[in-house]
C-alpha cells in the first residue's frame, strides 16, 4: 500500500502490515461478488477473527490482544484503505466496551474468552426505532422483570449484522418514562443470545438498502431474557451506552479515514495514468487541484482522530474530539469519494473499478451510527455553550 506520498503519521506499521497482508487475499473482485449477492463476506469475517483482530480490544487475561483504541483503529483503517469494508465486523471491537465496563466478573469470564476464541460473535447492538430515532430517551421497547428474567416486548430498527450474529447488546425500558425524573432514566442493557431468541420471541427482519450492509429490524414479542443476562444496574444503560459512543466514533473515524486514502490513492492513480489528449488528466490542474484538497482536509481530519485516540486512551474526556474526528473525516472520506468519482469519469461507475461500490459505503457514515447533524448539535452545545437545540 506505499506509495511514496502517504500519510507521515502512519503509526503502528506492524498491525498495518499485518492486517493489509490478510487483505490481499480479499481484493476487489471478492468484494464485488459480495455486493453483487448482497452476501454477507463470511471468510473474510472468519479471516479477521482468526487472526485476533476481531478481539483486539479484549483484555490478554480473557484471551484477546489488549490493544489500544488507538491500535484498533488501524486495523479497521487498513481494512477500509484495502479496499475491503471494516463495517461488516466492527461492532464486535465498540459493543465490547458495555460488557469490559459495567459487566459483572462472571459475565465477562463466561462471554469475554468465548468471543474472544471466535467462538461467539458479538455483532449486533439493539438501540434505535422506529418512532425514536436519534432521540434514544424515547425507545419503547419494555423488558419487565418476571422473577429471575425479563420479558422483553418492542421494536428495533437498522440493527446491523443480527443475522451474522450469536449475541445482541439491546437496550430496553425497565422503567416507564412517565415514572422516572429523566427520560435518560430507567433504560437497561441487555445481552440477548439470538441463538435461542430467534422464534422464542424474536424476530428478525432484513432490510434491504442502497450498499450491501445487512441490517435488520427486530420484533419482540414476550421474548424471556434471564436477569443475569442484565449489564450492569437496572436503570443506568443509557450511560453504559453513552460510554461505547466514544470508542465508536473513534474507530468510525479511522475507517472513513482509510476509505478516504483508498479514494485518493486510486484518483492520483488514474490520473497519472489516463492519457487523454496526448497528456495525462492529472497533468491538469482541474484535475490535480480537487484532488489535493481532498487529501489536505483528510490529513486534517485524520489528525483529529489521533487526538481523539490518545485522549481516550489517556483515560481523559474526549467526547468533543471523538464527535468531531468522525464528522470530519466522514465529510474528508465524501470529499474524496466525490473526487475520485470524478477522476474517474464515466469508469467510476464500472463495478470491476470498485469506485462505485466504495461511493455507496463512504456515504453511510455522514449519516450513521449518527448524523453529522447531531454531532454539529452537541458540539454547538456542549462545546461553545450554546442553546440545547432540540
Amino acid at each position: 500500500m506505499s506509495n511514496g506520498w502517504g500519510f507521515a503519521d502512519d503509526r503502528f506499521p506492524e498491525v498495518r502490515r499485518a492486517v493489509q497482508r490478510l487483505c490481499a487475499d480479499f481484493p476487489g473482485p471478492y468484494w464485488q461478488e459480495m455486493d453483487a449477492a448482497r452476501a454477507y463476506p463470511t471468510a473474510f469475517v472468519q479471516a479477521m477473527t482468526a487472526a485476533g483482530f476481531l478481539a483486539a480490544l479484549i483484555p490478554e487475561e480473557y484471551g484477546g490482544g489488549g490493544a489500544s483504541i488507538a491500535e484498533a483503529s488501524v486495523i479497521l483503517e487498513e481494512i477500509n484503505r484495502s479496499g475491503g469494508n471494516g463495517g461488516v465486523c466492527h461492532a464486535q471491537m465498540y459493543t465490547m466496551g458495555a460488557l469490559l465496563r459495567h459487566g459483572s466478573a462472571g459475565q465477562k469470564a463466561a462471554w469475554l474468552p468465548e468471543i474472544a476464541a471466535g467462538r461467539l460473535r458479538l455483532q449486533a447492538f439493539g438501540v434505535t426505532e422506529p418512532g425514536a430515532g436519534s432521540d434514544t430517551s424515547a425507545i419503547q421497547t419494555r423488558a419487565v422483570a418476571d422473577g429471575d428474567e425479563y420479558v422483553i416486548s418492542g421494536q428495533k430498527i437498522w440493527t446491523s449484522r443480527a443475522e451474522h450474529s450469536d449475541l445482541l447488546l439491546l437496550l430496553a425500558r425497565t422503567t416507564p418514562a412517565a415514572e422516572v425524573e429523566k427520560r435518560t432514566h430507567g433504560l437497561s442493557l441487555f445481552l440477548v443470545d439470538l441463538r435461542t431468541a430467534r422464534g422464542a420471541g424474536l424476530t428478525i427482519r432484513p432490510i434491504p438498502t442502497m450498499l450491501n450492509h445487512q441490517t435488520t429490524e427486530l420484533f419482540f414479542d414476550g421474548l424471556r431474557v434471564p436477569a443475569a443476562n442484565r449489564i450492569g444496574e437496572e436503570g443506568r444503560g443509557f450511560r453504559y451506552v453513552l460510554d461505547g459512543m466514544n470508542a465508536e466514533r473513534i474507530l468510525i473515524a479511522a475507517e472513513s479515514v482509510g476509505d478516504g486514502r483508498w479514494f485518493v490513492e486510486r484518483a492520483v492513480e488514474y490520473a497519472n495514468s489516463r492519457v487523454v489528449f496526448g497528456r495525462p488528466i492529472g497533468q491538469n490542474q482541474g484535475v490535480q487541484f480537487p484532488i489535493a484538497a481532498a487529501y489536505a482536509h483528510l490529513r486534517a481530519a485524520d489528525l483529529m482522530r489521533w487526538e481523539a485516540a490518545r485522549l481516550f486512551d489517556s483515560g481523559q474526556p474526549c467526547g468533543a474530539e471523538a464527535n468531531l474526528a468522525k464528522m470530519l473525516a466522514a465529510d474528508a472520506a465524501w470529499e474524496a469519494a466525490n473526487v475520485c468519482l470524478q477522476t474517474h469519469g464515466g469508469f467510476g461507475f464500472a463495478t470491476e473499478y470498485d469506485v462505485e461500490r466504495k461511493f455507496r459505503e463512504a456515504k453511510l457514515y455522514q449519516i450513521a451510527p449518527i448524523s453529522n447533524n447531531l454531532v454539529l448539535a452537541y458540539v454547538a452545545q456542549h462545546v461553545l455553550g450554546l442553546p440545547r437545540s432540540y
